[in-house]
């Protein structure tokens, strides 16, 4: 067994406009398509599509929407025998408008059954015997905190959606995984753009533990523990849709790393596989084989120092 996941099932809504709204705007979209979603499924579906052997802990509702989570994740190579139902509550949804174009996207989720799992959910053989335990905050803090506490494997925490982290939960934490938004809060400082050097304070201000800062289409920042921090710029692809991507990236890290790879040659295949996702609709349209990372992997540039 190589890695689980504890965290979110949705059904999303895809939505595409010529234009993403302002507040309190009204956009006419071009269509309309279900999908599957949810920070954790995607993260577990990106892992199982690159390497199999993946195991999704988590909540749908007893609805046809939890039937086709569950047959999504299937057909991802994710073993979705740990998913609970949940009586009397719907599946979690996303509503997501996507830019045409660009591919940039907003994102509004109604927690559904995830706001049901709870701390024993969580205790089981395949958390606590994973190689890496990937874990987002779409579910409730104490659930995670029970998985990550459960957990003898490397643990990975995407803070998103972003909240404020008990010590004792980033103590348990082996690799941070934040965007450059959630970073800032969770640093508690002001919203706004940042060098690469600016970034490293921030995650060196957070924990003492490795960072990894997902940066979109500029790649990614790898901030270890000890030693000097790395970027990583992405391989050039044509983007469609940019939903999942940090999902898709935090996937593929958590095979890499259960792979055996160092962290920062794990953040390299990471950025491979998340750019080749954004070529596709949705959070799980275009999710990379292992063939197709390893071909796009001579496309990605050498990771350089930040001074």
């Amino acid at each position: 067994m190589s890695v689980t996941v504890v965290g979110s099932l949705n059904e999303d809504v895809l939505v595409s406009v010529d234009r993403l709204p302002g507040r309190g705007e009204t956009v006419v979209a071009r269509d309309s398509a279900l999908a599957p979603g949810g920070k954790g499924a995607n993260q577990a579906a990106a892992a199982g599509v690159l390497g199999g052997g993946v195991h999704m802990v988590g909540r749908v509702g007893d609805d046809p929407a939890g039937d086709r989570q569950l047959a999504a994740l299937a057909s991802s190579r994710v073993n979705v025998s740990r998913v609970l139902r949940t009586i009397g509550t719907p599946t979690g949804t996303a509503t997501i408008p996507v830019e045409a174009g660009s591919g940039e996207n907003l994102i509004v989720v109604v927690p559904g059954a995830n706001a049901e799992l709870a701390p024993e959910d969580v205790d089981v053989p395949s958390v606590r015997s994973a190689r890496v335990l990937l874990l987002q905050l779409e579910v409730p803090l104490p659930a995670v905190e029970a998985a990550a506490r459960a957990a003898s494997g490397t643990v990975v925490l995407t803070p998103a959606p972003p909240a404020p982290l008990p010590a004792a939960l980033l103590q348990r934490v082996d690799v941070l995984v934040p965007n450059e938004h959630e970073l800032a809060l969770l640093a508690d400082a002001e919203p706004g753009d940042r060098s690469p050097a600016e970034l490293v304070q921030l995650a060196r201000r957070v924990t003492t533990g490795a960072v990894v800062v997902t940066l979109g289409a500029r790649g990614a920042l790898v901030v270890p523990a000890e030693g000097p921090a790395l970027l990583q710029a992405p391989p050039p692809v044509a983007a469609v849709d940019t939903t999942g991507a940090g999902d898709c990236f935090c996937g593929a890290l958590g095979q890499a790393l259960a792979g055996g790879a160092v962290l920062a040659d794990a953040v390299r295949q990471a950025v491979a596989a998340a750019a080749a996702s954004t070529t596709g609709p949705g959070a799980r349209g275009a999710l990379p084989d292992e063939e197709t990372v390893r071909d796009l992997l001579p496309r990605v540039p050498p990771a350089g120092p930040v001074g």
